[in-house]
């Protein structure tokens, strides 16, 4: 069991849930103010989407990171930051030409999906470690070995902590073999994604078997998605990692009762401290990941 738990708060995401919840963070400062209300609530860390202000769409615009993390930065909350680079790999293969990119594609290269990374310098930025189908239909998320690599490489060189996403025991596999590779600082820190179609399944079995491979020394988190986000918090603790929640993976707190990521945040501390652990401030999250 790990008895002192970093919380990670992924407030907003990119999936298609403007319009499925009334108060879905979209614009900056909209998601800046959620972040910061998740860090009074107990979160130590950030994990931030952007999306078009017009649309409710996820997108990648840098000067939108930009305004986030001005203002997280500007505030006097201390969170640490956590931008995604998951964007740009979407590929929807044509309806009637599998050559031809359907209309949901946004496919671009590793040093394009870091460009805000560079500028912004945030503490932490994810890295999706494996190519997967994600939901039905003809999309995947394409994420190859050679872009992993060239990606892990990148964030060494810029000193940005890099989150190594696992979707499937595939990518855990890879993930070593980086390790292995001297690509990743140590500690590695490594989140397990569970229950996203078709990912690894929110089953204990499932999780159990991938603690069982993760590399030694490592700091690990995981989270499932929708009604098993909350069961996850205290599986992953029991397990010995630590805790991811917020509106990017779940909308509800409970039945029929739509949540906000600080009422996520809250709910998840509560568990928590009710198994006799205790949640870590950003600083000791800081020290803990051996953060620049």
């Amino acid at each position: 069991m790990n008895s002192e738990v970093i919380v990670t708060c992924a407030v907003t995401g990119a999936g298609d849930t403007v319009g499925k919840h009334p108060a879905i963070p979209v614009t900056p400062r909209q998601i800046a103010d959620a972040a910061i209300e998740a860090a009074k609530a107990g979160a130590a860390v950030a994990h931030i989407h952007v999306r078009d202000p017009n649309t409710g769409k996820g997108c990648r615009d840098p000067k939108l990171y930009r305004e986030v993390v001005e203002h997280l930065r500007g505030s006097n909350t201390d969170i640490i930051i956590n931008l995604t680079a998951g964007m740009g790999g979407d590929f929807e293969l044509g309806a009637h030409d599998p050559k031809i990119p359907g209309p949901n594609t946004d496919l671009v290269g590793p040093l394009e999906r870091l460009v805000h990374v560079e500028e912004l310098r945030p503490e932490i930025c994810t890295l999706d470690c494996g190519t997967l189908n994600f939901g039905d239909g003809n999309r995947a998320y394409i994420s190859t070995p050679d872009y992993c690599r060239e990606g892990a490489g990148i964030l060494r060189e810029l000193g940005v902590k890099v989150e190594l996403e696992v979707f499937d025991t595939g990518n855990l596999w890879f993930v070593k073999q980086m390790i292995k590779e001297g690509l990743i600082p140590a500690p590695a820190m490594i989140q397990l994604c569970t229950g996203i179609p078709y990912g690894v399944p929110a089953d204990v079995g499932h999780l159990l078997a991938m603690v069982n491979y993760l590399p030694p020394d490592c700091i690990w988190t995981s989270f499932a998605v929708s009604r098993m986000q909350m069961p996850w918090v205290a599986q992953s603790i029991l397990l010995g990692g630590n805790v991811r929640v917020g509106l990017e993976d779940n909308l509800y707190l409970s039945r029929g009762v739509y949540a906000s990521n600080a009422q996520l945040v809250e709910k998840a501390r509560t568990i928590i401290e009710a198994m006799g652990a205790r949640i870590l401030s950003p600083a000791q999250a800081r020290e803990r990941l051996k953060l620049h």
